[in-house]
């Protein structure tokens, strides 16, 4: 009887050895996998930066000629012309300034 227990015994280790191996072998491949498959968060946030840039650059225009008539007139401060014109700058430079702050640090 001890013998047939011993081989029970050796059957469940051996089992029980090949789900560690399994389990180590998935958690090694997992970060393999994850870095194949590109971001869909970055993807979607390129397309709705192009879609907002695309609608953005005739609104962008339109608003620089109206204060720029506006404080031709006297009706606004130069400075609110010249702040707008640095938003709008600041707005459509937006990927180089994230591209150029990743590269100081790293990332």
């Amino acid at each position: 009887m001890e013998g047939c227990r011993v081989r029970q015994n050796n059957k469940k280790r051996s089992g029980l050895w090949t789900l560690h191996g399994g389990t180590l072998c998935l958690l090694f491949m997992t970060p393999a996998a994850v870095l194949a498959q590109a971001s869909p968060f970055n993807t979607g946030a390129t397309s709705l930066l192009s879609f907002a840039l695309t609608i953005a650059t005739p609104i962008a225009a339109l608003i620089v000629i109206g204060l720029a008539i506006a404080a031709s007139v006297g009706k606004i401060s130069w400075g609110w012309v010249i702040g707008a014109i640095v938003g709008i700058a600041a707005i459509f430079g937006a990927p180089q300034i994230v591209a150029w702050i990743r590269g100081l640090f790293g990332v």
